[in-house]
């Protein structure tokens, strides 16, 4: 069984890059879902066994923690101690977010940088690249945790893909929408490999999650506001 201490990610080569971060400020300020040096991927032992209800992917020394949304197969990433407020320690691997932590973020809507919750009197704050999305769409999928207020407009600064400049979404409704990760079958020797890492999210009970390995935890933006930064600073305040 998998210690406390070394939970929860699984092949490097497939970590999910944060776009929400960079080095560095003034105040030392590292995101909670940023992952750490020193938390690493756990070795693969991965199998695909029968189901009731068909195939599906499990680790060998499986613990209840590894599917944590809806028995959905989680990556294994180590943990670093945290520090008196309760945050990550250890040098910041800007470029990636940690799995875990991504999923408990956007499980509990929790702010992707403090931890703490993240509703404002309007509703839930998503960022975007100023190119990522098309603000005509009626429908938004997003892998980032939302932000609280206080930490809007350094999210903002210290993210080089936002351009100081991000799309800001200010979202009524936010519900789960599915998943983002690997598909894994099985080879010629009956072992479980990649066979697959699908562009987009797939939705909560499509028929290949029982061999998917999740990384990403995904919500549907539906009811929405599109602002800039200064707009929804002068809405929150007006607001409060």
């Amino acid at each position: 069984m998998t210690t406390p201490a070394l939970l929860y990610c699984l092949r490097p080569k497939t970590r999910e890059r944060n776009r929400s971060v960079r080095p560095l400020t003034e105040s030392g300020l590292v995101p909670y879902v940023t992952q750490r040096r020193g938390e690493e991927a756990a070795p693969a032992n991965l199998v695909i066994q029968r189901h009731v209800s068909g195939p599906r992917l499990y680790y060998r020394d499986e613990d209840p923690r590894d599917r944590p949304v809806r028995g959905i197969l989680w990556a294994r990433c180590g943990f670093n101690p945290v520090d008196g407020r309760r945050m990550p320690t250890g040098v910041p691997q800007w470029k990636f977010m940690h799995p875990y932590r991504q999923m408990l973020a956007m499980q509990a809507l929790r702010c992707q940088v403090c931890a703490q919750p993240a509703r404002t009197p309007l509703g839930f704050i998503f960022l975007a690249g100023p190119k990522d999305e098309d603000p005509q769409q009626p429908t938004i999928y997003t892998n980032q945790p939302p932000v609280c207020v206080r930490h809007a407009r350094a999210a903002a600064a210290l993210c080089p893909h936002l351009a100081r400049t991000p799309m800001v979404f200010l979202a009524r409704s936010a519900p789960l929408y599915g998943v983002h990760g690997t598909l894994y079958g099985l080879n010629a020797r009956s072992e479980a490999h990649v066979v697959a890492s699908p562009e987009h999210a797939l939705p909560f009970g499509h028929a290949n999650i029982p061999t998917l390995l999740a990384s990403q935890l995904i919500r549907r933006l539906s009811s929405f506001r599109v602002l800039d930064m200064e707009e929804l600073l002068q809405a929150l305040e007006l607001a409060a």
